[in-house]
């Protein structure tokens, strides 16, 4: 297994981190964008994942599999959504994807 596997791997990491992210967000404010994004999140990282496969075991295609994987990564960011940080909220929140929870009426309310 060559240096590339750990890249490769890297890379799924970072597509269900930002899977995940997107679910956590979806979870706490409902919004449509969130959705769509964490539904897409399951195929993208499987695809990531197979990425990391190919680049791992199949030698001569360890580039295709790197491919693999940044598709993954850049159709991830391609999802549209909503802008969820409104009050200028820190790097660390949005790393996290600590979004204000929307309750029924529709209000934002700050936890």
């Amino acid at each position: 297994m060559s240096y590339l596997a750990y890249v490769a791997g890297f890379g799924v990491a970072v597509t269900a981190f930002l899977w995940l992210r997107d679910l956590r967000i979806f979870s706490r404010t409902g919004l449509a964008g969130y959705r769509k994004a964490a539904y897409l999140g399951v195929p993208f990282t499987a695809l990531a994942l197979l990425g990391f496969f190919v680049t791992a075991y199949a030698e001569a295609w360890e580039y295709l599999g790197l491919g693999l994987v940044l598709l993954a990564l850049y159709l991830q960011g391609r999802v549209e959504r909503e802008n969820v940080w409104l009050h200028g909220e820190g790097a660390r929140k949005r790393f996290f994807g600590s979004a204000e929870r929307i309750n029924d009426k529709g209000s934002r309310k700050r936890l």
